[in-house]
């Protein structure tokens, strides 16, 4: 997709994390026949005077006939920089960097006449251009960054002043999150990161502005870049932004890609009662055996896996009611914890998280508070044992995709809805793969539709645990835009272009003024 307008440009750069496909969000050139732009006089307006020895114009008799006209009008807005003015941006908005007079605003630099005003300084409390935040320094990692934009997990309410993190899960979107539902569900539409999620079923979705999807066939996006800020090449509605080179594209991350994961943490059965909390739960710390069947081969309508040994013998669970609890939050039962895994790119092009020591709650959960000790594992160390764990990652179907995944206890693997991998029961490291394009029929798989993957799993017993999870070919489309510095024209987010992208020339290779 090519959008060959010209118009200013309105941001500065984003990196995304998945790319394949050119789309090139330009520069709007000017029409042939718009004409030569105007100074807002029309040949029937009367000139500015009125007095009856004013030169109102020629006439047979009047000896100046031949001189030209003293017009007297202001031409502010027209687009082109006069003596008198300090800017011209092309039009007479206040609060743009150039006034409704064509006067300098405060905290902005108008370089350009006819071109949009620019942030002039970065640091100086003052947020103008595509500045979001100002808190006070140029320092980035602190809420702020060294270009005066959000970043993830604050809020910069207050300028001049440092910024705070947010909460995600307190149902209020603020500062750089883009949702907040109040809860710890994933495939809802908003993840435990407060950030907004594909809304698919049965391969057919809707087109989410922000959730990182380009949706094959959607005609309503233009792109998505995974956010819906502005000033980034993509737009809060999702529409092309000027002055950008954007990507569309169709692979994973080149380093790693990051998916949320959603930990909760049990106490084990050996607890008594103890502190206003009930027994640990009768599924964890007690039973020990490979079970398979444990759950239903289609997830339930919240997304969760299902217990299918109702009135059936079970040898390592306890009934309906307690399985119920291993994938949801629950007061005094469990404790909820949000991280992220990293899967990192392989020599063959797929991504993996793997560790044979996998223990991401030993300083956390019901350890942390007091209320549970940890246990000697087979490594000689102590860890926390009792927790299960969720994660999902959403990729449009091709039919080379392949999951491999390797480690104990229970691990469910659900594609589109439907169960693909069971290793359940309480044991040592097993392995799976699943092969979609072999299993394409019973999943209900269709070649360019958009499904989910969802892993769940439990760590019930001691004394060692493992977490392997390769993904080969599971990829998305996105959208990356870049900034067109070295065009030669001084954009939003630029403080110079001199027409190449060198540095060391006193404009630098991303068009940042050089100290010389």
């Amino acid at each position: 997709m090519m959008n060959t307008s010209r118009t200013p440009r309105l941001s500065v750069l984003l990196l995304a994390t998945l790319f394949s496909s050119l789309v090139a969000c330009g520069i709007r050139e000017p029409d042939a026949d718009d004409g030569p732009p105007s100074n807002h006089l029309a040949a029937s307006t009367p000139l500015v005077g009125g007095a009856s020895d004013t030169d109102a114009g020629p006439t047979p008799d009047d000896p100046d006939a031949s001189t030209p006209l003293d017009g007297g009008a202001t031409s502010c807005g027209d687009g082109l920089k006069q003596t008198e003015e300090a800017c011209d941006d092309g039009n007479t908005t206040a609060g743009d960097g150039c006034s409704a007079t064509c006067a300098l605003e405060p905290g902005w630099s108008c370089p350009s006449a006819g071109r949009p005003c620019l942030a002039a300084l970065c640091g100086d409390q003052l947020i103008a251009g595509d500045e979001e935040c100002e808190d006070g320094n140029v320092l980035s990692g602190d809420g702020c960054s060294n270009e005066c934009r959000l970043e993830s997990g604050y809020k910069c309410d207050t300028i001049g002043e440092p910024c705070v993190r947010t909460v995600c899960g307190d149902q209020v979107a603020e500062g750089a999150e883009q949702c907040d539902d109040g809860n710890n569900d994933m495939g809802d539409g908003c993840s435990p990161l407060c950030v907004r999620e594909p809304r698919c079923s049965n391969g057919m979705c809707q087109a989410v502005c922000g959730d990182g999807m380009m949706i094959p066939g959607d005609t309503t996006e233009e792109c998505d870049d995974g956010n819906t800020r502005a000033n980034d090449g993509c737009s809060p509605d999702c529409k092309f932004e000027e002055g950008f080179l954007c990507q569309s594209t169709e692979q994973s991350p080149p380093d790693k890609v990051e998916i949320p994961i959603v930990y909760r943490d049990f106490r084990g059965y050996n607890l008594p009662a103890s502190g206003g909390l009930p027994r640990g739960h009768i599924d964890f710390e007690n039973a020990n055996g490979s079970e398979r069947g444990i759950v239903a081969s289609l997830l339930g309508y919240d997304g969760k896996p299902m217990y299918a040994k109702t009135n059936v013998s079970s040898s390592t669970t306890h009934g309906k009611a307690a399985f119920d609890q291993w994938y949801r939050d629950v007061s005094n039962i469990n404790m909820t914890l949000v991280q992220t895994l990293s899967l990192m790119r392989q020599p063959n092009g797929s991504y993996r998280f793997e560790d044979t020591s996998f223990f991401p709650l030993d300083n956390a959960g019901w350890v942390a508070w007091g209320q549970e000790p940890l246990r000697n594992g087979n490594d000689g160390v102590a860890h926390n044992f009792s927790f299960t764990s969720e994660t999902r990652y959403w990729f449009e179907y091709k039919g080379n995709e392949v999951l491999e995944f390797f480690g104990d206890d229970d691990v469910w693997v659900f594609i589109n809805g439907r169960l693909a991998l069971d290793l359940g029961g309480v044991h040592g490291p097993e392995s799976g793969s699943i092969n979609l394009s072999q299993k394409a029929a019973a999943l209900g798989l269709e070649r360019g539709r958009i499904y989910e993957v969802a892993v769940f799993q439990a760590e019930r017993h001691t004394t060692g645990s493992s977490y392997q999870l390769t993904l080969n070919n599971f990829t998305t489309k996105r959208t990356q835009c870049l900034r067109l510095c070295g065009n030669g024209v001084i954009d939003l987010g630029e403080q110079c272009d001199d027409g190449n992208n060198t540095s060391n020339d006193g404009c630098s290779a991303t068009c940042l003024l050089e100290v010389r």
